[in-house]
């Protein structure tokens, strides 16, 4: 969340920047009641000190043998006045908390000002849109012909948007996580995670997604336990509540997980075969830096996603979100999308975000510095490294030929123990 600070120090930053995000809410009532809760603890704290100098007056007059009766009594009074306006000040700063949760992020500075998807900016493209010679299928009639999904039988056992995966299918699935994690542990240092795939609403408030966004959430009601629309919600709350000594940063993270998204606002959208599903599988890249390195481990981050797809030897292009495209907890981010020659469109397949210090004042995760030992929050990121679905949209049209063969790229090969599927 943001600090209180910034609203009291700069709230017309805090107004652009939520203009820029498309937030048209005000921010008077929270300063307002911030006012009101300053103005509360300045009070308390001075009658504090007039109970602390009469407790001493009452000591003083029983030990020179006067009557402390009227002393006791004033000292009734303030005690029940300051228990009251505690309990007062206590529910104003919960309310103040509360509120200061459904606001979002502030874009960065070198953020593009746009109004919707349509402003976001092309940073780069690679390699070319891949030509054919024959009329071509899209992944499903693919899928169909190698028997690699069965949408049909998926829906029978969880409800649509729920893939099952079959046979060569099954183990491409496979081979492209298993791919993904080796490249970005071997590659970039990272270390590998296998996180719980449910967490408690204390490790979805710290990454955003609760309390703004519960109803795109599954949410088993006995338990009270979330599962988990990607692995940044379990790999940065690691270190929820934790402070990392500044020798022991930068941290970087890679984990798969299944991903579980209820996309309560998908109505309309295009939902056939893989391009929008309630249960998909992903690998996840986070980061814990150091404030000052945040934005260098952003595009250093950016390019540890494409080069994945570099090495898939996927045409692809980088976009740079615009201020109104952003989600909740980002301050900038890039996506990655990847061309697929069967929808003849690009189609997303990573967002790689700088949060700064955002989430971890949600989860209090912060680091002590060398320099002076003071202590501060770290910045954190994340980045599809990649998701699936939309990737294997893109292999399959990208690689077919005009028997329906698949040519396997070369750095899949070892992983599927075959060069093509038929």
């Amino acid at each position: 969340m943001l600090p209180l600070t910034i609203f009291r120090n700069n709230p017309e930053l805090v107004k652009n920047g939520l203009l820029a995000k498309g937030e048209t809410a005000g921010i008077e009532a929270l300063v307002e009641m911030d006012n009101r809760h300053r103005a509360m603890v300045t009070k308390l704290n001075a009658m504090r000190s007039e109970r602390n100098k009469t407790s001493e007056l009452i000591a003083q007059s029983k030990r020179i043998g006067q009557d402390a009766a009227e002393l006791i009594m004033a000292m009734r009074d303030l005690s029940e006045q300051v228990k009251t306006l505690e309990s007062e000040s206590a529910e104003l700063h919960e309310k103040i908390s509360g509120e200061l949760e459904y606001i979002p992020n502030l874009p960065h500075e070198s953020v593009p000002r746009g109004s919707n998807a349509e402003d976001n900016v092309v940073v780069r493209v690679w390699g070319e849109k891949p030509e054919f010679d024959f009329k071509i299928d899209n992944h499903l009639d693919l899928g169909a012909k190698l028997d690699l999904f069965d949408f049909n039988r998926g829906a029978k056992i969880a409800g649509s948007g729920f893939p099952l995966y079959t046979g060569q299918g099954a183990r491409l699935e496979r081979a492209l996580i298993n791919f993904m994690l080796d490249y970005h542990v071997e590659n970039y240092g990272f270390t590998e995670i296998f996180p719980p795939f449910m967490t408690n609403s204390a490790a979805s408030r710290t990454t955003g997604q609760l309390p703004k966004f519960a109803e795109d959430m599954y949410r088993t009601d006995i338990d009270g336990l979330y599962l988990i629309p990607t692995a940044e919600v379990p790999v940065t709350n690691i270190h929820r509540d934790e402070i990392i000594p500044e020798q022991d940063l930068p941290k970087f993270y890679v984990a798969y997980s299944a991903c579980f998204r209820r996309e309560a606002g998908s109505y309309g959208k295009d939902t056939r075969g893989f391009l929008r599903l309630h249960q998909f599988n992903k690998v996840e890249l986070v980061k814990f830096v150091i404030p000052e390195t945040s934005y260098a481990e952003l595009e250093a981050l950016t390019k540890q996603a494409e080069a994945i797809l570099k090495a898939l030897g996927l045409h692809y292009r980088v976009v740079e979100l615009c201020s109104a495209d952003l989600s909740f907890a980002a301050a900038k981010c890039y996506d990655l999308e990847v061309w697929s020659p069967g929808e003849e469109k690009w189609l997303e397949v990573s967002s790689c975000s700088n949060f700064e210090a955002f989430q971890a004042r949600r989860g209090n995760i912060r680091y002590r510095r060398e320099s002076d030992r003071k202590v501060d929050f770290v910045h954190t990121l994340n980045g599809s490294g990649v998701a699936t679905p939309r990737l294997l949209v893109a292999l399959l049209e990208t690689y077919q030929t005009e028997d329906g063969t698949i040519i396997l790229p070369p750095v899949l090969q070892k992983y599927m123990g075959k060069r093509e599927l038929k």
